[in-house]
């Protein structure tokens, strides 16, 4: 994965309106969880290439930094050898203050060499900390999103975790609701109702016969009563039948 891949991607990831995401989702919380994993990986993958921009750019540093003082160093060696040349010339010897004259020169050629290596070197060790330091940024506001994310999948599971448990409670509470007459209990009461009303009917129906039989030993009383008087006048003791209070 190039820099540029790794930052148009991290800038993406960060700039991701979840609340957008979740209102367009079908599942909000199947969404969140392949978010999260997406983003963990990415996290990864944004992790380990910056990691390996970051060692480029320390070598390159280190570089720059060996271009510079080897730049210093030959510096040194060039005023040395110009020093003895002037030195050997002032005895004259102008053979041996030439040579090291040459010498000067050998060594102020590598001087510029190292410092033109590290005058390059810079503008390419400024473009790479810079673009270091919006990965960095960007990993870091990648990371904030996913603690936003799993702040809101934890929230999700929990509500759902609640309303769930709220409608089995309300599932239990109609069932129990002998106002109901679809529920367990309603159905339930109205057997009973009906068992109790056939009770009272039957009640009704052996009282109904129980008069019934009274009536009836009523009836042979009254007419045991009339077979008595009917024969105490046929005996011709009174004019008159006699009535039950005279007996």
């Amino acid at each position: 994965m190039t820099k540029q891949s790794i930052f148009g991607r991290i800038a993406q990831l960060a700039k991701a309106n979840i609340n957008a995401l979740l209102d367009s989702a079908e599942d909000p919380q199947k969404m969140l969880d392949q978010m999260v994993r997406d983003y963990s990986e990415s996290i990864q993958e944004a992790e380990t290439a910056i990691a390996q921009t970051i060692g480029n750019l320390r070598l390159l540093e280190q570089d720059h930094t060996e271009d510079v003082a080897t730049a210093q160093d030959w510096g040194r060696k060039a005023v040395a050898a110009s020093a003895k040349a002037d030195e050997l010339r002032a005895v004259g010897n102008a053979a041996d203050a030439d040579k090291f004259d040459n010498l000067a020169k050998v060594a102020l050629g590598k001087q510029l060499q190292s410092e033109n290596e590290a005058t390059a070197a810079a503008p390419t060790i400024a473009a790479q900390t810079e673009i270091v330091e919006k990965l960095k940024s960007g990993l870091e506001a990648m990371r904030g999103k996913l603690g936003e994310l799993s702040s809101k999948r934890d929230q999700l599971i929990a509500r759902s975790t609640i309303a769930d448990a709220q409608s089995q409670v309300l599932d239990a509470v109609k069932s129990i609701d002998i106002l109901d007459p679809t529920s367990e209990l309603g159905r339930f009461e109205e057997k009973i109702r009906r068992e109790e009303a056939k009770v009272l009917g039957q009640q009704e129906l052996a009282a109904s016969s129980l008069d019934a039989q009274f009536e009836s030993l009523e009836d042979v009383g009254a007419q045991t009563e009339i077979e008595a008087r009917l024969a105490a006048l046929k005996g011709g003791a009174s004019g008159t039948a006699p009535s039950a209070i005279e007996r």
